[in-house]
This record gives C-alpha cells, structure tokens and sequence, in this order.
C-alpha cells in the first residue's frame, strides 16, 4: 500500500527576538497510509503541534521549514510536495481544507462567534467548489447529520454560544470533513471535553474513518485516546521522535525511557490508591515549616460538632430573562443544582465527578458562598463550633473565607498577569491583614519552596512559568492563609500527564503534611480514582450516588454511574471501549433511566427518588421501591 503522507526528516525552526533561533522539530520522519490512524504523543512544547501546523501550511510567520520533505500522495490531486510550496500559494490553499483538514483543541477558538454554524461549516465547501447556496446548504446539514447532530437544520441557524461543548467539537469535526478530506490531523480533540463525550467524539471519528476511508494524525498526550483509536504511535520529546512502532507493541514493550515515564505516570483504576503516581520530573517540596507553625492545632474535642462541612437540601435555579419591556414573563426556573445534601469529614477528600453543566461549578461557588442558593443550609465545623456559613455577613464573613480556600482550573486566567509571583500569593494576607511584612515575605518564600518553586523566582511574572508551576502557584495562594478545607475545581484538566501526576502527588503530600481537606472536582474518575477516599456523583444538578472510592469504582449501581465508568478509556489497548455501548444515548436524561431511578420532569415532589442508603455508607439516589436485584 503506498503512502498518503510521508514527512522525512523535518526541520522547523523559530526566530525569537532576543533568542535568536530555536530550533522545535528535529529530524522527525513518519508516514501515514490511506485509512490508517497515527497519534503523535507527547507532552506540550514536544513539537507536536508545529509537525501538524507544518503540514497544513500553516506556521506562524516567525517559524519555517529549514529542512526535509513533506510529501502528499493524494489520489485525486497526485504527488506534491508541500514543504516546497508557499504557504499563500494557490496549489497550497487548494490542499488545505480540501484533501487535507485540521481539527483544533479548543472549538470556542476555531469558530466565530458572530457568524451561524451553517455558514461557518459551508464556507470551505463554497470557496473550493464554487457550489450553489442551496447545494452548500443541503451539504452542510448532510455532515451535520454525520457527525451526530440530534437537529441537522436547526443546526444550521445556530451560533456557537448556543451549544454545548461536544456539539461545538462535532461543528468544527464537520467543518474539516465537508469536502471529504482524504487526511484529518486531530490537534487534541477530546482533551477539554467529559468522559462521556469524550468517548462519544471517539466513536464518532472512528465510524468516519471507516466510512470515508481516511487517515488520521492524532495529536494528544491522552494515553488512553492512544490506546483505543491509534494503530502507530509515535513518541515525540524535545523535538525529535524517540520511539515509534504498532500501538500493541509499544504499549507491551516500551523501550525508551520517556515513554516508559509517560506510561508510568498515567492514572489508573487501581485497588490501592496509595501507590505513587510516577511523574518524569519529581517535584522537590522542601518548605512548610513555617506554615505547619501557623496553623491553629485541632480541638481534642473538635470534631464532636459534627463533620467539618454539613450540606443539606441546597437548591440554586436560574431564570431567563425578559426579551424587553413588551415581551412576557421571564422563563421558569431552571434548577442548576436540586435538594444537594452531603457531608465531608476532616481529613478526607471527598471527590465530585460529573458531565459539564450538571452543576459542579455552581456548588463550589454556594460553598464559597459566591453565590446564595435558593433554599438548603451549610454548616461548617470551627474546630469544635459549627458556623452557619449562609448565615454570615461583615466581618464574621470575612474571617471564616480563610477557612476555606479553592484552587481553579486555568493555571493562567486565574492568575492577574500584571502581577508578580509575590504579589499573588500575598495578596490573600494582605486583604486579611495576617502577620507583618517580613513574616509575609518569609511565609511567601517557604509557600514557593513549599509547591516545588525556587524561591529567587518571587518576582517573576505568570507568563515566565509553564502550566504545572502556574498550578502551583496557585496552590501556594490558596494554601496562604492555611485553610481547613480546599476547593480543587479541575485543577488538572489543562495540564499534560506528567505534570498532573506531579500535582496530584503534591497535593496527596499536603494532605498528609497539612492534615488538609479537599473537596475534589474532576471528570477524570482515574484522577479521582487516585487521590479520594470518597466519590459523589453528579448529574442534572442531583447527587445520584455516593459511596467509598473502592465500592463505588467496582459495584456501581447507578445507571449513570455505570454509563461514566464504561466511558474512561483505558490506556491498555487491550481493554478497548466498547463502542457499541457508547452511541447515541440518553445516559445524562433522568427521565430515561429505568426504574427506580427514573426522575419524570413533572414528577410530584413526595414521590421524586431520594438518596437511599445501601450500606456501608454507599447511597444511590432512587426511589424507595429499589429492589434487591438493583442494589446487587
């Protein structure tokens, strides 16, 4: 079989002012065949994505190709060499978009958000084929039907605000297929998405392939995206690849020692979870002397007032809003979290794991006290006297925020960029008027060498740190004014698999060192898997079920739960996604769950399902009519 691409010792470099230039891709050689699935694996800053950019043709105009060849073989436009051509060139544009497409990570970044989805995904198919309105149109929402949208015409008037994430990656999959491209390079395209679509974007772009007959180029640091959709890998570091070979052999039998790291760093399903994660770079964590000193030693007697943080029954809906002084009443209410109740103990991490927009967010940001829910009470244990923290306002407010600290999910937007490492992580003190300021200063420095920094680099900028020591900076302002209990909202989603398994066994050490509790948000249950003692699951704004990390990752009794666990892809190619299991479905519907745990959107309140307790601390949200059959 011949090629359809062949890149041959490429060479790319970058002209950085005050740098000089540097050199991203070097010597990389690879082919891909027609119909075959390729990924390129590595972490961010290997290059992977310059190799993609340049063979779209679409390197930044500081970067060029300084040497080697790329080579496309396309049946219907023959043999060209594209690292010949000018990125403008009319042969170049011809290609791209045409026989050759890119889908990108971020789907908000790849549309406009001025424009209908429709006219975006037409626009490739009317420059290059110079087709009719009414023929881009009836091609449009033919690929829109492809890639598995529920409304194909309504698609077509729709703006990318108005869907969600997995429907905004499936517009820009189908902006990429609509002229039939006989090579798709994938950039990431599952990494900022759940489980479940995640698994359903896979079935999605392995049912393409075996439709059109095209090659794919996978870039992603995801093990387990590898494992169940690649046929080759290649391992990317430091620009250059360092080991390639089938997917089954390399998994089997790594040899170099960067991806036997990589594999050792994944996250697994284990019956241990006190096993270390096995991160390439160790994180040097040296300091905290000063702030095991500060915090206030816990009650003998504290934790008779109860577990250090009570919710009970707390409801949040939204409404929509008058369309103008004409227009009707506002649009019922639109609950974004219902009747939540659950309870963390000191000392454990109690993880949260749920689809994107089941109402994560909006419980931590009630539990900050953020926003103020409807209905429902938080109680919080003070070392032995418990706070109604709904209750609190002025300066009784002020004083227990320092509690209670959180750490986001962007390790860049969640830090002021105009602002110095210093500065951020003081800052907390400063507001609460804690120590003077040289004990400020020394407690910044023992934080950064706390979090594996260097404490020279205090007055450097975010922008001068990677994303793993962003993260950890964030931890270190977080940790500032030594909380009793820590809010991780997703705080390892954006980074690679290395460095979250460094941040996951920093934030395991300062559980341990601190007697620190977490309140842990994912949707990565192998991450949750690692680091809780219990999980709760989320979805449609309801707890569906809670039980002890082991119980719950092997006897789920859910439907939902189930539909989760069977969605996490394995980073073993011999435990594949059954993707039969994973089509189309209506996992996330409560009105489409079977009995018992059916939740009818009219339902009368007296007769909703309730968490029901199976033993041994395990519950499950169903009705009181749950068989013995379902709880086995």
């Amino acid at each position: 079989m011949s090629d359809l691409l062949q890149v041959t010792d490429l060479e790319v470099e970058f002209r950085q002012s005050g740098e000089g230039i540097v050199s991203a891709v070097r010597g990389v050689s690879f082919r891909i065949r027609p119909g075959e699935t390729v990924a390129l694996v590595g972490e961010s800053g290997s290059g992977k994505s310059v190799v993609a950019q340049s063979i779209m043709g679409i390197l930044p105009r500081n970067g060029r190709i300084a040497g080697g060849e790329i080579r496309l073989n396309d049946p219907v436009t023959g043999t060209i060499v594209i690292s010949k051509l000018d990125r403008d060139d009319r042969r170049m544009r011809a290609l791209r978009g045409n026989r050759m497409a890119m889908v990108f990570q971020e789907p908000m970044t790849s549309l406009s958000p001025v424009h209908r989805i429709g006219d975006q995904i037409g626009e490739a198919y009317r420059l290059r084929h110079r087709a009719s309105r009414t023929e881009v149109q009836e091609r449009t929402e033919e690929t829109l039907r492809l890639v598995g949208f529920p409304n194909p015409r309504q698609a077509l008037r729709s703006y990318p605000f108005e869907l969600s994430g997995g429907l905004r990656q499936r517009a820009v999959i189908a902006m990429g297929l609509i002229c039939r491209p006989s090579l798709l390079i994938a950039d990431e395209p599952t990494t900022a998405l759940d489980v479940t679509i995640q698994a359903q974007i896979l079935k999605l772009l392995f049912d393409l392939q075996q439709q059109f007959g095209m090659a794919i180029l996978m870039i992603t640091h995801d093990l387990g995206v590898v494992a169940n959709l690649a046929r080759e890998v290649l391992v990317m570091y430091q620009g250059r690849i360092v080991e390639s070979g089938p997917r089954d052999d390399l998994f089997a039998n790594p040899c170099h020692p960067y991806l036997k790291a990589l594999l050792h760093a994944v996250p697994r399903f284990r019956e241990d979870n006190r096993q270390r994660l096995v991160p390439i770079r160790e994180i040097a964590s040296e300091g905290g002397q000063l702030l095991s000193r500060a915090i206030t030693p816990w009650p003998a007697d504290g934790d008779r007032a109860g577990p250090l943080l009570s919710v009970a029954g707390v409801s949040k809906s939204y409404h929509g809003q008058r369309g103008g002084w004409f227009a009707g009443p506002a649009s019922a209410g639109m609950p974004a979290v219902d009747d939540i109740s659950f309870t963390i103990r000191r000392g454990e991490c109690l993880g949260l794991v749920g689809e994107s927009g089941c109402g994560k967010t909006t419980l931590a940001k009630i539990l900050m006290r953020a926003i103020t829910p409807d209905q429902g009470r938080v109680l919080f244990n003070n070392r032995g006297h418990q706070i109604d923290v709904l209750g609190l306002d002025g300066h009784a407010l002020m004083q227990w925020r320092q509690r209670q600290q959180i750490i986001f999910q962007d390790p860049f937007g969640s830090l002021d960029p105009r602002m110095t490492v210093f500065d951020i992580i003081v800052e907390p003190l400063v507001i609460h008027r804690v120590g003077s300021a040289e004990e400020r200063q020394a407690l910044v420095e023992d934080l950064m060498a706390l979090v594996g920094l260097e404490r020279q680099h205090v007055h450097r900028h975010p922008h001068s740190f990677s994303g793993g020591q962003r993260q950890r900076i964030g931890i270190a302002r977080a940790l500032a004014l030594r909380p009793d209990l820590v809010l991780c909202d997703e705080p390892v989603s954006a980074l690679d698999v290395s460095i979250q398994a460094q941040i996951l066994n920093l934030l395991k050490d300062l559980q341990s060192r601190l007697g620190l509790t977490y309140l842990f948000i994912s949707h990565n249950l192998a991450v949750v898997d690692y680091l809780a003692d219990r999980v709760m699951v989320m979805c449609q704004g309801r707890i569906v079920e809670i039980a002890p990390r082991k119980s719950l990752f092997c006897n789920p009794v859910h439907p939902y739960t189930q539909t989760l666990l069977l969605a996490v892809p394995n980073p073993d190619p011999r435990f594949p996604l059954d993707f039969t299991q994973l089509g189309p479905c209506r996992t996330s519907d409560p009105g489409a769950w079977p009995a018992p745990f059916t939740i009818p959107p009219a339902a009368d309140p007296a007769s909703r399902p309730r968490l029901i307790d199976l033993g041994n601390d395990h519950w499950v949200r169903a009705t009181k009519e749950l068989t013995s059959c379902a709880r086995a």
